[in-house]
Parts: C-alpha cells; structure tokens; sequence
C-alpha cells in the first residue's frame, strides 16, 4: 500500500487517573512521539499515518497516570530517522528520559556513540516491517555491548524460535516487545509461548508487560495467566509501558491508558508494583 492511502491513526484518549497507588519514579518504557511532520519526515515505506502525538498530549498523559520517567520508542512511521525521538530525549532532559532507537544495520560506530550520548540505550529491530533483518541481531549486538546498549525485538510470535537459535551468541541484554507477540487465544500449551517462557528462562531476554495487542480485548482478563507465568520466571526483567499513543490499532479497541496502569497493579502486589515501574527500568535504561 503506498503512503498516500494511508489512513490516519485514531487520536488516543485522554487518560483519567488510575485507581492504584502509582510510585515515584515510575517508568513508562515504551511510547512513541509524533510530529511535527513538517519537521520530521515520515518515512513513505510505513504502514501508517500516526496521529498527532506532541509531547506535550504525552505529558498530559503522563500527569494524569502518575508517569515521572520515560523510555521514548523510535517509532515505524520514521524508519531509521531518529531525529524526532533524540529531540524528545532533549526536550523532556536526560535526567528523566531515555530512548530507543532503530538503525540500519550498516550504521557507523559515531553515529551509535552520538545516538548513546542523546540518551539512546537500545536499538530496535523491527523484523515486522522488515527494515532490520534477523541476520544483523547478532552484528548489532555486539557492536552495541561496549555502549552498555540492548537489543530491542518487534516481532511476531512464529518468529521466536528463530531467536532462541541466536540467543546464546548474544551478549547484551534482549527485550520483547509487546509480551512477544504471542496471541492470548493460542493458550499457554501453543508452541510459540512455550519458546517464549523458555528464552524467559535463559536469563538474557527482558519482557515488556504490554500486553493490550495480544489479548481478546477489554477488560484484558486472559492476559492475568500469561504475565503470572512470566513473573514467576523473570520478575526482575519485566519493564511496562503505556504504548501511547496506541498506534495502528487495526480496528481493536483504543485503551485508556489509566486502565492499563490498573491492569499492571491487578498482575502484581505493592512490592512488585514498584519493581517493574522504578527498580528495573533503573537498572535497564541507567537511571
């Protein structure tokens, strides 16, 4: 489909407050900024036409659901121009903000340094829009591990196996985007979740519990087994992020991203609560 039959994204909704005790400190640590397109480009190989998403409706946002850090995510629609993410870093300052970044694999190694030095700590591949091949994960990684960078993964759920293939010549730390992929409907016995938990199980791969895009659907209720099977094995490397402003929702319907800080407090208790919110993402991004 070429760019200019794009239809554009939904606007998100206005988030009202969650019902939970949110901590100080937490962590958003997968959200994307939009716009200005007259100063950052869309990439015209994207799959869709992101709503207006300034910084300034994020922080609204954010305000609103007790957000006080952030991990920006380059998002699709931008393909390897970082530009609008490393300025968001800027703009919300380093002390608070952290970023990931997407690149081709044949980025040099200043751009990675000046990528690091604006608040960059992973790079994205994204093996659904095919713009970084699975080839280069172990190429990046190792260019990146002296950078004290991760590996951040978009992918399909069919796609696991061919991760856990690679999973051992990889040096740096390997976050999961969107709880891997795996549709809830296929069941905790599918082969594609038994992979999941079993690269979980490694001790190298993070998870990060947004899970809105894997489940049937409001109020999210099959999603309580699968996060408390991947809390059970990796705690400690689970980070949540709001997905703001919930991009390409293909007809499903637009979260509230007040519910969504509910629905993490419904998986854990106080102590863990704050764990994947504040102390993890502290260890993971460097805060």
């Amino acid at each position: 489909m070429s760019a200019q039959h794009l239809e554009a994204d939904l606007v998100p909704q206005e988030a009202h407050a969650p019902k939970a005790h949110v901590p100080p400190g937490a962590t958003d640590c997968h959200f994307h900024i939009f716009g200005p397109v007259d100063r950052y480009p869309l990439s015209p190989h994207r799959m869709y036409d992101p709503a207006d998403a300034s910084m300034e409706r994020y922080l609204r946002m954010a305000k609103a659901v007790g957000i006080e850090r952030v991990v920006v995510v380059n998002g699709s629609p931008y393909g390897t121009d970082n530009r609008c993410t490393v300025d968001s870093i800027a703009a919300f300052g380093l002390h608070r903000a952290r970023g990931i970044a997407v690149v081709d694999p044949d980025v040099t190694e200043a751009e990675l340094e000046r990528l690091y030095r604006g608040g960059i700590r992973g790079l994205r591949l994204n093996l659904i829009t095919g713009r970084t091949p699975i080839e280069a994960l172990p190429v990046l990684a190792a260019r990146v591990a002296g950078l004290g960078m991760h590996i951040q993964l978009w992918l399909k759920g069919d796609r696991l196996a061919q991760i856990a293939d690679v999973l051992p010549s990889i040096g740096v730390p390997v976050v999961l985007d969107h709880m891997g992929q795996v549709p809830a409907a296929l069941g905790m016995d599918h082969p594609q979740f038994r992979t999941l938990l079993g690269l979980l199980e490694s001790g190298k791969v993070w998870m990060k519990l947004v899970g809105y895009r894997v489940s049937g659907g409001p109020p999210y209720a099959d999603l309580a087994a699968p996060v408390e099977k991947f809390l059970s094995i990796a705690a400690d490397r689970c980070v949540w992020g709001s997905d703001w402003p919930h991009p390409f929702m293909e007809g499903k319907p637009m979260p509230n991203d007040g519910d969504l800080m509910d629905l993490l407090a419904s998986w854990c208790g106080e102590s863990l609560f704050k764990q994947i919110l504040v102390d993890n993402p502290a260890r993971l991004y460097g805060f």
